[in-house]
Parts: structure tokens; C-alpha cells; sequence
């Protein structure tokens, strides 16, 4: 089948649910947290969510939608427009069901970390908190927030200025994702867990 999304509503498929979600997949999901100017706290999954660069180290995520005690935006990002910075959390097979918690459409108000009884630590290259089970943190400063295409569409661009690895993740000097699993989104409900791993060598590599 071929189809031309409507700009608008993504519709032109036919089908019951849109494909779009399902075609980019495995996604991996950036769990943010960010600290408004108040100190009030916030963590929400984001799925158009990666890594850019590798020198200086540079991660994105786009926000999509809008809630209506946020001006045109979501926690996330109206946090991020205040402060500058943000912090990505991997989320691991362990933590997905509180990722998932997370995600609803709370108050500004709402600190996540108390919603879903997650331990909070403080970033220590900036002034964010961050999911303490979390497999690996990154802690990062905004360089860009560029508006895209469509209503309430935002890309938030970071350089990450620390990383936090968990000791139990470091296997024979390497992070070893196979020792926490961790979660991918694969569009409509569906999420998928790492469980194999395999190696490719690039053309000319021994």
C-alpha cells in the first residue's frame, strides 16, 4: 500500500491505528528529568529520543503536544525553556512499568519521583535530579530548542556535560546492556526488551 499522511492528523492509511509509530522502531526511550526555576521536579519518557554526536557528545528529544497549564508545550520542555538544562535516564527492563507510570498527563505540580516512589539523586554537573536505579544518567545542557513543523512540536538538542554509569553495568570494561535489558519503544502500545546482542564488522574491519 502507499498513502500521503495528512500534515495535520497523520490520516490517509485507512487502517484503525496509524502505522507512522510502528515503522521507525525500536525507538529507545530518553526518560527526562528536568527542575523548574521553583524547584519543582518532573521525569516523563520521550520516544523520539537519541544520541547525535559523538564529540562533544550531543543527545535529542522532541516533545510532541501540548498540556493546558504549560503554554503550548509540556512539563519537560516549559522546565528546560527555564533552566537550560535536562538529564536522560535509561530505562531499564526493571523500571519500565514506573516509566510507564510516569508518562500520564499530570499536574505541573507532580513530581513524578514521588508519584511512582522512585529515589531521586542530584545531578552533580547540574542543577537537575535524577532516577537513582536508572542503569546510566546523562546529564546534559541545552544548546537548542528548535520549533519543527505542526502544533506544539519541539526538538530539544543537549551536550552532555556527565555521565553516570552504574558499577554493576561495567562487565570486563565495557557497558553491558545485556546486565540491565534495556526498554525500546515500537510504536502503538508496544515496547520491546534488548535480551540479544550480536556483533557486525564494518567492510575492511579484521
Amino acid at each position: 500500500m502507499f498513502y500521503r499522511p495528512d500534515r495535520k492528523t497523520g490520516a490517509g492509511h485507512g487502517l484503525p491505528h496509524n502505522p507512522f509509530n510502528a515503522i521507525v522502531t525500536p525507538r529507545p526511550i530518553g526518560w527526562i528529568s528536568t527542575r523548574g526555576s521553583d524547584g519543582s521536579d518532573n521525569l516523563a519518557p520521550y520516544s523520539f529520543f537519541n544520541a547525535v554526536s559523538y564529540f562533544p557528545p550531543q543527545v535529542m528529544f522532541a516533545s510532541t503536544g501540548a498540556k493546558p497549564d504549560r503554554d503550548g508545550t509540556k512539563d519537560s520542555v516549559a522546565n528546560i525553556r527555564e533552566t537550560g538544562v535536562f538529564a536522560v535516564n535509561v530505562v531499564s527492563h526493571a523500571l519500565r512499568d514506573v516509566m510507564n507510570h510516569s508518562s500520564g498527563p499530570w499536574e505541573k505540580e507532580t513530581d513524578e519521583f514521588a508519584l511512582t516512589g522512585l529515589d531521586k539523586g542530584q545531578c552533580e554537573s547540574i542543577d537537575c535530579g535524577f532516577v537513582t536505579a536508572a542503569p546510566a544518567t546523562l546529564e546534559c545542557r541545552m544548546t537548542q530548542i528548535v520549533t519543527l513543523e505542526g502544533e506544539h512540536n519541539f526538538m530539544v538538542i543537549g551536550e552532555v556535560v556527565g555521565i553516570r554509569l552504574s558499577d554493576d553495568c561495567i562487565k570486563d570494561g565495557v557497558f553491558d546492556v545485556l546486565s540491565f535489558n534495556p526498554v525500546s519503544r515500537l510504536g502503538y502500545r508496544d515496547f520491546a526488551t534488548v535480551t540479544d546482542v550480536y556483533s557486525l564488522k564494518r567492510p575492511g574491519e579484521a
